[in-house]
């Protein structure tokens, strides 16, 4: 295999105490980020929650010359509106989808549905995607189709809304498929390695989450369905360069018996580097084109991925393997303790044959 890095010999496991509480720093910045967010009076959420899962007012127009996604989002920017979710219809070219948040300071009396939104807010978000609008070209009459009106250059064919209750299923449901997809992972690592490399394994990809998500609460990154898809993604790249080492470790505890499991596992992740060089940094080099030049709407997508790639690569070497290592230890001291202590006045035996009283042999 082509070697990167060839006879490399770096004491990982040496560096771990360091590399574990840079985490926990960083960890401890995301939860007080989100605490005092939340307990400040006037302060913003703990996440900056996307319209997916705040509710708000869809806006359905067609064009006779449609622009670009990144116009009518600068359009409707200019007006205010912030953090607008634009969407192309696959059935009609000429028809755009434009989902508006809530507005803030609109208050209405009236009863609102339970998982709606008033009419007041849906009015509101109508009216500032058609000021948007209106710098493309005049709206065309309500009473003549957007053919028919030669001076028009857009028609709002639809008004809906939809309430923050989908946004709350949409959430426990991605919370859900995360938790069972864990649940899988330490089920098959126990059953392949052992449920010590399991319990390294999955502490790794909580890591890895909460690492992002403390970003997204430090910087208040727009939190939407695509970003979840980014955590779901996570998983598995988190996983995937642990189960690596893992498999090395194991079998370098049976060609070097001799060797502590300290020294194994510092083998065994220098003999793994290049690899993970080369895997995980083409990795980081295309999310981070998508960083650099995906555009807003795949914004959220590609900074979840951003951080949590270089996370994910971290945490492999001073989370998942430290604590697999650390796990066998333990039991390793255990099993030395119970062995050592014998009855008073019983003779030791060897685990594979029982002690036999010698006779004395007369010649």
């Amino acid at each position: 295999m082509f070697q990167i890095l060839p006879n490399i010999n770096v004491d990982w496991m040496g560096w771990r105490k360091p590399l574990i509480a840079i985490s926990i720093l960083i960890l401890f910045a995301g939860l007080i980020s989100a605490i005092g967010r939340q307990i400040t009076p006037g302060g913003t959420d703990a996440f900056n929650l996307g319209v997916d899962f705040q509710g708000g007012t869809v806006v359905t127009v067609k064009f006779k010359e449609k622009p670009s996604t990144d116009d009518i989002r600068a359009a409707l920017n200019t007006v205010g509106v912030n953090e607008p979710i634009i969407q192309e219809s696959t059935d009609k070219q000429d028809e755009v989808l434009i989902k508006v948040p809530l507005i803030a300071d609109v208050e209405s009396d009236q009863a609102v549905p339970e998982g709606g939104v008033s009419n007041t807010q849906v009015e509101r978000g109508r009216a500032d995607v058609k000021k948007a609008l209106d710098t493309f070209g005049k709206e065309a009459d309500p009473t003549l189709a957007l053919t028919d009106d030669q001076a028009a250059a857009y028609k709002i064919v639809g008004t809906d809304s939809f309430g923050p209750v989908a946004g709350a299923q949409l959430r426990t449901q991605a919370i859900q498929a995360t938790l069972l997809g864990m649940v899988g992972i330490l089920l098959f690592i126990a059953f392949r390695y052992d449920w010590t490399y399991a319990a390294g394994a999955v502490i790794a990809v909580f890591h890895d989450v909460l690492i992002t998500l403390a970003f997204f609460s430090v910087f208040q990154w727009e939190v939407s369905l695509t970003v979840l898809a980014a955590f779901l993604t996570l998983v598995g790249f988190s996983v995937n360069d642990s189960i690596v080492i893992f498999d090395r470790i194991r079998e370098n505890m049976t060609l070097h018996r001799d060797k502590s499991l300290y020294q194994l596992t510092n083998d065994s992740i220098n003999q793994t580097m290049s690899r993970t060089i080369v895997t995980n940094g083409l990795v980081f080099l295309a999310v981070l084109a998508l960083v650099l030049f995906g555009g807003e709407v795949l914004r959220g997508f590609s900074l979840a991925l951003f951080v949590g790639s270089i996370a994910g690569t971290y945490s492999t070497i001073a989370i998942a393997s430290p604590i697999a290592i650390w796990w066998q230890s333990k039991l390793g001291i255990g099993k030395v303790k119970e062995v050592a202590i014998q009855p008073k006045g019983e003779k030791m035996a060897t685990a594979s044959r029982r002690s036999v009283a010698r006779r004395p042999v007369t010649r």
